[in-house]
């Protein structure tokens, strides 16, 4: 904890969960919550600007959306399952299904009305089309 911190008594921002090849599985798929995914990657410009944003909305939406990170370059098997071509999406998931992905830098309004949207919508997902279906191995 920094001094400023210590002194003005502020609580230090809570982090999204890392996700990795070993736990993407247990954290995203079998999320009791909805899942907002940061994928980025190392150099990545757009990655380093969304990154205060996804702090805000992990601290923000703390016990009723998961809030995630997941550094593509070191999660190579969980990066393909995604389907992930380039840097930064974010995907927002429930119930182990992609509902929607964002590609390139949005804004914080964009992400808070995309997990509104998420908590707003209480039935299963069902999938549309196979771009929608689980993402859980055979």
């Amino acid at each position: 904890m920094g001094f400023w911190t210590k002194l003005l008594g502020l609580e230090p921002p809570e982090l999204p969960v890392h996700v990795d090849d070993e736990n993407f599985e247990r954290e995203i798929l079998r999320s009791e919550l909805p899942v907002l995914l940061d994928a980025w990657s190392p150099g990545c410009v757009p990655c380093k600007h969304l990154e205060p944003i996804v702090i805000r909305l992990t601290s923000e939406y703390r016990g009723r959306v998961k809030v995630a990170e997941l550094d593509v370059s070191r999660a190579p098997r969980a990066a393909r399952r995604l389907r992930i071509g380039g840097t930064p999406p974010v995907v927002y998931l429930r119930g182990g299904r992609e509902l929607e992905r964002a590609v390139g830098l949005h804004g914080e309004l964009y992400h808070r009305q995309s997990i509104e949207a998420l908590l707003l919508d209480e039935a299963p997902a069902e999938p549309a089309d196979e771009e929608a279906a689980p993402l859980r191995d055979a």
